[in-house]
């Protein structure tokens, strides 16, 4: 089974490590947070949430669950929705102030990621970018343990909850980045499928697409035995190629996407609620040990270079293009692109995701991938590619340098990528249909 992809390269590694985060699963389980505060020994606790999800019943019941266990709640709730560097270093000085034992998290991959960021920052005061991943930042490491983090996600696309990875923008840049550390994963992720029930029709969907390309971008990275093998055990980095054990779970939330995905979106329901939730879940454990690659890399440029585009159903307060959205928006020109580097697991996800691969030539693996994922772009109302969120053809060398940058992310690919290789995907990824 392991030789097929998984085969040793000179200077390879031979091992990978398993770090699966404790999850709690199900409809309701956001009631048991107070006793969960409990157990890890919390008194004083600061919750980080956003200024929508703040108001919500969701975080009322969070609260409520912490003081009925005699748990001090304060809430932070501005953390920003797409957060920026100058955002997370905000909640990290407030969170130096409050003689806090521990964190609670309550919002979508942005609230989530701020709280990893400003546990680290007031924990192990230093400049950001000490800790950003390289090239953009130094890559420190997280030097000693955290205070403990219980994640209680509302929506289901980063999942953040399950990772030790936080992302941002850097605006003054014009990208993405942010910090990958084994340290940064919270010690709980809560998720409790009825906080769905909140989320809006294009942000159910950008969603489902995230963790859909998660989990093929985990299926499809470089085999871990072809990435170089640590110097020490404890170098090994959080995204370790693809591997048996992130194949397992990331095949499955791919089913999960594909069977789900457009009835969640268009006639939502708790059980499509639910599966959304654990295909989010699956894909997180996934890449959490994998790792993404071309598509994400190149959504941070997406992202970090928007314009004016703003999004239905997110917070208009200012342009942005959210994350799943950029990440969705490569993915189809991705996948041609790579299918000749592993034909056979791009047509598993093919499968997996629902298109019928009968008779289908190895050489149009990717092209198959690809119109499965244009298909439900269109039967969920994502944009037509990257020009449909605000971009011309003027922009696609600015596109290529900032994605270019992304070289923890490029790495990962299973097919080397030249700077031509990339402006390639984005001129194919302007336009699907």
């Amino acid at each position: 089974m392991l030789k097929d992809y998984f085969t040793y390269k000179d200077g390879g590694d031979q091992a990978f490590t398993v770090e699966a985060p404790k999850i709690k699963f199900g409809a309701g389980s956001l009631s048991e947070a107070g006793g969960d505060a409990v157990s890890l020994g919390l008194k004083r606790v600061v919750v980080f949430s956003d200024p929508r999800v703040a108001v919500m019943d969701c975080t009322s019941r969070l609260i409520s669950s912490l003081n009925d266990a005699g748990v001090e709640a304060i809430l932070y709730d501005a953390c920003e929705v797409e957060p920026t560097d100058a955002s997370f270093v905000a909640a990290g000085e407030f969170m130096k102030t409050g003689n806090f034992d521990g964190v609670f998290s309550i919002g979508g991959g942005s609230v989530m990621d701020t709280a990893k960021t400003a546990n680290l920052l007031s924990t192990y005061p230093d400049d950001l970018m000490a800790y950003v991943n390289a090239p953009i930042g130094q890559a420190k490491a997280v030097p000693g343990p955290l205070k403990p983090h219980v994640a209680c996600p509302t929506t289901f696309g980063t999942a953040s909850e399950c990772t030790g990875i936080a992302i941002c923008d850097f605006p003054s840049l014009g990208a993405k980045s942010g910090i990958s550390h084994p340290r940064l994963r919270p010690v709980l992720g809560i998720i409790d499928p009825l906080n769905l029930s909140s989320l809006p029709k294009n942000v159910l969907a950008a969603n489902g697409f995230d963790v859909f390309s998660h989990a093929v971008e985990s299926v499809t990275a470089r085999p871990y035995t072809h990435r170089p093998a640590p110097e020490t055990p404890d170098k090994r980095p959080l995204s370790q190629g693809a591997n048996p054990y992130s194949d397992l779970s990331c095949l499955e939330a791919i089913r999960l996407i594909g069977h789900n995905l457009v009835e969640a979106v268009n006639n939502p329901s708790d059980e499509g609620y639910e599966a959304m939730a654990m295909a989010g879940m699956l894909a997180g454990i996934g890449f959490g040990n994998a790792g993404c690659h071309l598509p994400h890399g190149m959504s941070y440029a997406v992202a970090g270079l928007s314009h004016d585009y703003v999004a239905e159903g997110w917070p208009g307060n200012h342009p942005m293009v959210p994350h799943g959205i950029s990440v969705i928006v490569n993915a189809p020109a991705v996948f041609r692109f790579t299918g000749k580097a592993c034909p056979e697991r791009h047509l598993k996800a093919a499968e997996a995701m629902g298109a019928n691969i009968d008779g289908v030539a190895l050489e149009d693996a990717g092209n198959v991938l690809a119109e499965r994922v244009i298909e439900m772009m269109q039967q969920t109302g994502m944009p037509n590619g990257v020009s449909a969120v605000g971009y011309s053809d003027n922009d696609i060398d600015a596109l290529t340098e900032r994605a270019f940058m992304q070289k923890r992310l490029s790495d990962n690919a299973p097919l080397p990528v030249s700077k031509e290789d990339m402006r390639a995907l984005f001129v194919d990824a302007m336009k699907y249909w």
